[in-house]
């Protein structure tokens, strides 16, 4: 395969030998250190082909709409000026490494992060383009909009790592935040798809005028307390173990799911940052501002976006709760994201980069202090990049030929460029990766095989991911 394999030490860990570093180290175990501990003492799932040891947890950032390759991450300051744009470039902590002038904190932690610049697929729109991303898999509809609701078919990489963790003890084995993202309807690549509704993820929605996270799974109704949802729990056994009705055991299941979840005082804590150090808060972003959806077709009326720095504190709260696979949505609808037709620069420069490079900066570092950077892969993208050359608005289309990905944590090499693309960052030129690829190595990462077999409803088979490794990156 085109990916070189990394030469990396294989490292092991004991159960006795984690706690007792935790306690060493002055790790309290109070619940939240408890938790974290026991994680990191459980046994380790190696695939095949992986020397690293598997990550624990993967945060994948999604910035929807399509963020400009050009603007972001593949700058080419030598080309045309109505392909280069507007902005300058500067250096990185990465030695050779350069990226947008409007990235100064991403800059900063390029040593530990990593950038893929040949990704490339052939949806335009972006319902495709997104289930593609998600699922890996070309999307069933072909390359068209959805306008009325669909079914998912394929599962989300957050779907298929719950499903392969279903013989864990997790309450929460996905998470996704902060909102669904649309199109026109719901974009079908957010859950399980044919593994089941068992294993979508445990949705929290944002609250963006108070600041806060909610999650209705959490919520009890008014005058249920803990004690009364015990007797009904034991009067619900009483009652299924008489009767046996036809599926019973997946409705238990349901039921097992629902009420870990309502005695989990670990992911009811996890969602309240105001837990967290104000310092620590600023330090991902103000959530002050604008937060309201508004009307126009810009990111400026996206809604809840003074919360974009927030959520993954959010995301990094829930990785420390021990939660595996957290999605975060960067934007909640389309034409008020990163989708940039008209005012591309005005755009990255004023309301889409200054977040997303404070935010992105901010959650490496934290997890990296938290010793929780070598076991979290970070995975951030859209579901396209921009066309090369600027349109009579100043803007950037749709141009899935070839965008960038930025990765970091998870065992990345610090400061590894994987792919290149041609001068105007149009297609690409060594090494290009797909989504298949991309999704083959974030279940790589977590000790899975891609080539393990899962099955639809029809009992037909598929492999995990259709794509290999990109074990250049590790």
């Amino acid at each position: 395969m085109r990916f070189h394999q990394a030469e990396v030490p294989d490292v092991r860990f004991t159960r006795r030998g984690v706690i007792g570093s935790a306690l060493a180290s002055g790790v309290g175990l109070n619940l939240l250190g408890l938790l974290r501990a026991r994680a990191e003492a459980a046994p380790l799932v190696r695939g095949p082909d992986a020397p690293l040891p598997p990550i624990r947890s993967c945060i994948a950032i999604f910035y929807y709409g399509g963020p400009s390759q050009l603007e972001t991450f593949d700058p080419k300051p030598d080309a045309p000026a109505e392909i280069r744009g507007e902005f300058g470039t500067i250096a990185t902590s990465a030695p050779g490494v350069r990226i947008s002038e409007h990235l100064p904190m991403t800059a900063r932690v390029m040593h530990k992060a990593a950038l893929i610049r040949s990704m490339h697929h052939k949806n335009t729109l972006h319902d495709p383009a997104s289930i593609h991303t998600f699922t890996g898999r070309l999307p069933p509809q072909g390359d068209f909009e959805l306008f009325s609701a669909a079914p998912q078919q394929f599962p989300s990489w957050g779907g298929t790592v719950a499903y392969m963790l279903r013989d864990r003890d997790l309450a929460v084995a996905h998470a996704a935040l902060p909102f669904v993202f649309h199109n026109v309807v719901e974009t079908p690549c957010q859950g399980a798809g044919f593994l089941g509704s068992s294993f979508d993820p445990f949705r929290i929605e944002v609250d963006p005028g108070a600041k806060s996270y909610r999650s209705d799974l959490l919520a009890s109704r008014e005058g249920i307390d803990a004690d009364r949802r015990g007797v009904r729990r034991a009067l619900l056994e009483t009652m299924e173990s008489r009767t046996g009705p036809p599926g019973a055991d997946r409705m238990k299941m349901h039921y097992e799911k629902a009420y870990r979840l309502l005695a989990s005082e670990v992911v009811g804590r996890a969602l309240d940052i105001s837990r967290e150090d104000p310092r620590l808060l600023d330090r991902y972003g103000s959530a002050d501002g604008v937060w309201a959806q508004g009307s126009g077709t810009n990111s400026e009326s996206g809604y809840g976006r003074n919360m974009r720095g927030r959520n993954l504190l959010l995301a990094r709260r829930l990785v420390e709760a021990g939660v595996p696979f957290v999605n975060v949505y960067d934007f909640k609808q389309q034409g008020q994201n990163w989708d940039t037709h008209s005012r591309n620069f005005a755009q990255h420069k004023e309301t889409l980069l200054p977040p997303m490079d404070r935010g992105f900066s901010a959650l490496v570092e934290d997890l990296d202090a938290r010793g929780l950077l070598e076991s979290t892969l970070v995975v951030g993208l859209g579901e396209f990049g921009r066309t090369p050359r600027i349109n009579k608005d100043a803007g950037r289309d749709h141009w899935p030929q070839c965008y960038s990905v930025i990765l970091a944590g998870g065992g990345v090499r610090g400061g590894t460029v994987v792919g290149a693309s041609d001068r105007f960052a149009a297609y690409p030129d060594t090494d290009p990766v797909t989504p298949a690829d991309l999704a083959a190595t974030i279940f790589w990462r977590f000790g899975l095989d891609p080539a393990s077999e899962i099955r639809d409803t029809q009992n037909r088979p598929y492999k995990l991911a259709d794509g290999q490794p990109i074990t250049a990156l590790f």
